[in-house]
């Protein structure tokens, strides 16, 4: 029974991210031109996009979906008929219980079913914690975003409450706890971790794998549902975001242009830190956008194959 129900779980989990993806792609598609600093160590680096940084985590949960179906197959072993652990002294078909329930195998050994107690759980609740992690990072970039020192975007009214005590303020409380959420299925790993040094047969310990299981998926999958209209229906503000590409951000467009004209980069490096604030005036964040050709850049973000790998994942194409 347990394995039936992590098999549907993990297809949940799949299919939360799915839509997360989904949600990040559509909007991406909208916001190829919406351009943006983008940052190393929260420092404004070099301009980028907002589409740029959504591809980058709708990319991310399809990586989700692949670990949450791979967990799937690990665990997909009908247990049913190994008894108490050491075989059953009857003809039972094994095979035949294992094709009515929908698995795609059996699982041999008595000895491995028993010992595998446990160990599936904690392998389902590791890709859940994969994506809450994914999860978290959006949830974090959305929050920080939000603050009235950045205020490149606005939260939804729905995914926000008031201040307890400042009337002059909204807090983004859904997103924190969505940020959350990976503490939740961390907990259960630890508990399913300590759960498993036993040696082999079954013991009554196992008996408690069950509860931290269930109550992460429970939480995660909740929370993941309330991502995708969470990134829909966010308030961008683009010239908030145009305005924080100050000229010096496409210093290393121009070290790479140098460098392409045949001067070696060390020393473009250093002409370029030299005229910083004399080279660099007339560039426009959208001439750094278009110039980013690379496969993944912002220039060329790859959206169509964004797409088709969500497609093929969905089993649309």
């Amino acid at each position: 029974a347990m394995r039936l129900y992590l098999r549907e779980q993990l297809a949940a989990l799949a299919d939360r991210c799915l839509d997360l993806a989904a949600a990040c792609l559509a909007r991406a598609d909208a916001t190829t031109e919406l351009a943006m600093p983008g940052y190393t160590h929260l420092q404004r680096a070099v301009p980028t996009s907002f589409a740029a940084l959504l591809a980058g985590h709708a990319e991310a949960q399809l990586d989700d979906v692949e670990v949450a179906r791979a967990a799937a197959r690990s665990l997909d072993a009908c247990p049913l008929g190994t008894a108490a652990g050491h075989g059953v002294n009857l003809p039972l078909d094994r095979d035949g219980v294992a094709r009515e329930l929908g698995f795609s195998r059996v699982q041999v050994s008595p000895v491995n079913a028993q010992n595998s107690r446990g160990k599936h759980e904690l392998l389902a609740v590791q890709a859940l914690h994969q994506a809450l992690l994914d999860l978290r990072r959006l949830a974090w970039d959305l929050s920080l975003f939000a603050t009235a020192e950045f205020a490149f975007v606005r939260l939804p009214d729905a995914y926000t409450t008031g201040s307890s005590i400042m009337p002059n303020k909204r807090n983004p409380d859904v997103v924190e706890l969505l940020r959350a959420l990976p503490a939740l299925a961390e907990g259960a790993m630890v508990e399913l971790s300590a759960l498993l040094s036993l040696p082999s047969g079954y013991h009554r310990d196992l008996q408690a794998s069950k509860a931290p299981t269930m109550r992460a998926f429970e939480r995660g999958l909740a929370g993941l549902a309330l991502a995708p209209a969470l990134v829909a229906s966010l308030e961008l503000d683009p010239a908030r975001m145009r305005a924080a590409i100050d000229p010096a951000l496409h210093a290393t467009d121009r070290a790479i242009e140098l460098a392409a004209a045949g001067i070696p980069f060390r020393d473009a490096y250093q002409q370029v830190a030299a005229e910083l604030h004399s080279s660099l005036q007339d560039r426009s964040p959208e001439q750094s956008l278009a110039a980013r050709v690379s496969l993944g850049g912002a220039g060329n973000l790859g959206l169509d194959r964004l797409h088709a790998r969500l497609a093929a994942l969905r089993g649309d194409c």
